[in-house]
């Protein structure tokens, strides 16, 4: 199967594809005498899980790891649970952020006018140091 097809089937572009292969993520798929790239069910299987992990936010490192544990069927669950509670720790600290980034600017749009003058809280507040 060529790199478009399996494009289509993953919905990952043959671009990122590349790349995955480029970083070590992925494997080297087989070369055809044309010199073309052939990928066969495998390939396919580890792009959708990549593409999975990444979806639920794992990062490249994360998901090089979550591989590792994949293809190991000696693997201690209890690895892979570490590693998805790490990453839920991090997606909390994401929104408790978010959620600040949130309040601050609400407060500060309750503040504006929006009318034609030109003193704005939200433009002071962005001007504040530190």
């Amino acid at each position: 199967m060529n790199i478009s097809t399996v494009a289509r089937e993953t919905g990952i572009s043959a671009k990122t594809i590349r790349y995955y292969e480029s970083i070590g993520l992925t494997p080297q798929p087989d070369r055809q005498p044309n010199g073309y790239r052939a990928y066969g069910k495998d390939d396919v299987a580890t792009l959708r899980f990549v593409q999975r992990a990444r979806r639920l936010g794992f990062s490249l490192d994360e998901v090089r790891t979550l591989l590792t544990l994949w293809r190991d069927q000696g693997r201690a669950s209890a690895d892979v649970k570490r590693l998805a509670l790490d990453h839920i720790q991090e997606i909390n600290a994401r929104i408790a952020s978010l959620q600040s980034i949130k309040r601050t600017l609400v407060d500060l749009t309750e503040r504006c006018q929006g009318n034609k003058r030109p003193d704005c809280p939200i433009l002071d507040d962005l001007a504040r140091l530190g």
